[in-house]
């Protein structure tokens, strides 16, 4: 393992323990169907990520998901959930152990707390309505998450010198242009199936705002 890698492992978990969220747990416990939602987000994510293609071994792309999971969960529960399919994912040896950290980094606590951010830029500076929760916070806001995560990743990969800036531009970065709209559709279709027949599922979506008569 590099110090690069101990430094990624040991960032992640000091994020993941400093922002842990204590109504979690209780939350689990307390609230009926929450354990179902929750185990349902965990086994999705894990085939998601599971599933990937690449030209290059090791610069792989796959789908994320994280925006529909920071949208229902929030960004603190939705990064404990991310553990799951990672610890899942570490098993069965789709990621190295000594890639664990960065990848916790990379795909879920970044990109998470970047989704989270553009959700509440929307919540705060645009009109509260119910296209603009599906379009910007769901559609647009998977796109750029996205393509943060390749963008991060490429960073990572060029650090660890594990391949020549050209491969990773060619092989990886450069494929942002033709992923993103399958991730902002994937999410964009995932929210407004949520919003219509799920309201409840979704936490950060308020029906007294996003679809009241006024707005």
């Amino acid at each position: 393992m590099t110090h690069w890698q101990l430094i990624a492992w040991l960032g992640s978990l000091i994020i993941l323990l400093r922002f842990y969220p204590k109504e979690f747990v209780p939350r689990l416990l307390q609230v009926p169907g929450y354990q179902h939602l929750v185990f349902a987000s965990a086994v999705f994510l894990t085939l998601l990520w599971s599933v990937r293609a690449g030209i290059v071994p090791g610069l792989e792309l796959f789908f994320l998901g994280i925006t529909t999971l920071v949208l229902c969960h929030g960004w603190r529960i939705a990064m404990w959930i991310c553990c799951i399919p990672l610890c899942m994912l570490l098993l069965f040896g789709i990621v190295p152990l000594t890639e664990g950290g960065a990848f916790a980094l990379t795909t879920f606590i970044l990109p998470g707390l970047f989704s989270y951010a553009v959700f509440k830029w929307s919540y705060h500076y645009l009109s509260r309505h119910l296209f603009v929760y599906i379009f910007v916070a769901g559609f647009i806001n998977a796109a750029l998450t996205i393509m943060l995560k390749i963008l991060l990743t490429s960073g990572w990969f060029l650090l660890q010198d594990s391949h020549s800036w050209h491969t990773i531009y060619q092989n990886y970065t450069q494929l942002a242009l033709l992923i993103w709209f399958g991730e902002a559709l994937l999410n964009g279709m995932a929210i407004t199936l949520m919003a219509v027949y799920r309201p409840e599922w979704l936490r950060t979506f308020y029906d007294n705002e996003y679809l009241s008569p006024e707005r």
